[in-house]
């Protein structure tokens, strides 16, 4: 039985030698692996470099179909795999990167060689790429406080309510993330500010089609969330940033 939709199920893996079986799912009797356990929630992946190359190459096609098919001599078994996927990892294998007080530190091409088990494809599926720097001792300490995180849930929601009005009209697409290329451009209107910008990304960061979807995806997101109808320079300016990984040379 799975999730209802917006439900949250948190699949939290941590399990470096995990097989493309128990990730998609198989068997004999093909069973549901990890993704179509965490249908409608979350997949949360801990030091992605860790895990297999081949093992996370199997996620390309659920991640884009949204389903996962498993065939076998006399049957075929197809399970829903529409989830979201969080991963996190330190690009250096020792565990400290860009840390000139770290007692182990990794070359460049040590850490070139660590990230490559995470193929560009793959990458192109991830809409956000976000490099968190280190936070040092005074910032940590200091009394001034962020936004609460009830404030944030109200946002998130008031954005997806949003979301969900525009897409009522459709049995399959209920937020901006299941937007196929008809709807992003029709809910996705740009200016010729707009327009120009993100072609200049997409030609000094030799970005792919489905890397220029995800941005006008994202785009509309933080639209939504500052409850602005039409996406502008802004928004894609934001979303663009977002696509850390494929900017040449970020590891230094």
């Amino acid at each position: 039985m799975f999730h209802k939709a917006y439900s949250l199920n948190l699949i939290y893996t941590t399990l470096y030698r995990v097989t493309d079986v128990a990730l998609v799912g198989g068997g004999a009797f093909p069973q549901p692996g990890e993704i179509s356990l965490s249908h409608n929630g979350v997949l949360f992946l801990d030091e992605l470099p860790e895990f297999k190359r081949g093992v996370l190459e199997v996620l390309r096609q659920p991640l884009e179909d949204r389903e996962v098919t498993i065939s076998r001599a006399k049957f075929t078994v197809t399970y829903p795999s529409s989830f979201m996927l969080v991963a996190s990892m330190n690009p250096s294998p020792g565990g400290y990167f860009n840390d000139p007080s770290a007692p182990v530190t990794s070359s460049p091409a040590e850490m070139q060689r660590y990230l490559s088990k995470i193929s560009g494809p793959l990458l192109d599926r991830i809409d956000i790429h976000i490099e968190v720097t280190p936070v040092p001792f005074e910032k940590l300490s200091e009394d001034r406080k962020g936004e609460t995180s009830v404030d944030i849930r109200k946002r998130v929601t008031k954005a997806r309510e949003l979301q969900t009005e525009r897409f009522k009209a459709s049995n399959t697409v209920h937020y901006n993330a299941q937007m196929n290329t008809k709807q992003i451009r029709k809910h996705c209107i740009l200016d010729e500010g707009s327009k120009q910008l993100l072609k200049t990304a997409m030609e000094r960061l030799n970005l792919s089609a489905r890397a220029y979807d995800r941005i006008l995806k994202v785009s509309r997101t933080i639209a939504d969330l500052e409850g602005v109808e039409e996406v502008n320079g802004s928004h894609i300016s934001e979303a663009i940033q977002y696509r850390s990984l494929d900017r040449e040379g970020w590891l230094g």
